[in-house]
């Protein structure tokens, strides 16, 4: 039950549906929330040693809040920055691919490299430590140094990374016109719905190819819309996103 209540807390504000509203004033904390304080699941004295099972991660791009489990439990909790509304981080189910120390200019002290089909992105340090709790990042997950070397020895390869929030509300433009060649998080979602609909059997990664575009003309064909290749605002709502 303790479990349910806690995956329920960070679910439900974020969930995937448009129009979702953050509680807090954005002109004060661009993430919607504030960073800090933010919920100390465990004493921060705790070591690796400490940690027992599996470990994964759950980062809400609405709260800017990235939460460690520890077989299925809140462990800990760190403010970070996302990515900006241009260039919004990829939501969705991903794995530790690579580990660095030291990794680049930029990257902060720590660099965990996460498996997203369509780009380079990862959680890591930064130098910019005032960005953090806010839309800041090309993508990337930010972390203070100080966090991010604690989070390191916590997480091994291959750990789960799920990423929460909106697809569509939260990036510039808002529910953007997809057509092929686009790539990201809110085409992914596209492909889902397509796929629920019975219109598409391809990749679920994140980029539009051409069995994409057949199942769009479909989609488009069943709704009596124009035949283009485009999700727009009538595609959307089609596939129920808006």
């Amino acid at each position: 039950m303790k479990k349910l209540i806690f995956i329920l807390f960070i679910l439900l504000p974020v969930w995937l549906v448009p129009g979702t509203a953050a509680h807090c004033a954005p002109a004060f904390y661009p993430c919607g929330c504030p960073p800090e304080p933010v919920l100390k699941i465990t004493p921060q004295q705790e070591t690796v040693d400490d940690v027992r099972g599996e470990t994964s991660i759950i980062i809400d791009t609405t709260r800017c809040v990235l939460t460690v489990l520890n077989n299925g439990e809140p462990y800990r909790q760190y403010p970070v920055a996302v990515g900006k509304p241009e260039t919004p981080t990829p939501l969705g189910n991903y794995r530790v691919q690579r580990k660095a120390m030291h990794w680049g200019t930029g990257f902060g002290s720590r660099w965990l490299g996460l498996n997203v089909p369509w780009g380079l992105y990862g959680i890591h340090g930064t130098n910019k430590p005032w960005a953090i709790g806010g839309y800041a990042s090309h993508g990337c997950i930010r972390m203070h140094n100080s966090d991010v070397e604690q989070l390191y020895p916590l997480i091994p390869v291959n750990a789960p990374v799920i990423i929460i929030g909106n697809n569509f509300m939260h990036r510039d433009p808002p529910f953007r016109e997809l057509r092929r060649d686009f790539c990201g998080s809110d085409v992914m979602e596209v492909q889902r719905a397509l796929n629920r609909l019975g219109l598409y059997s391809g990749k679920i990664d994140g980029t539009w190819r051409m069995d994409m575009e057949e199942s769009v003309y479909r989609l488009r064909a069943r709704h009596g819309l124009s035949r283009d290749n485009v999700i727009d605002g009538p595609a959307y709502r089609a596939l129920g996103l808006q």
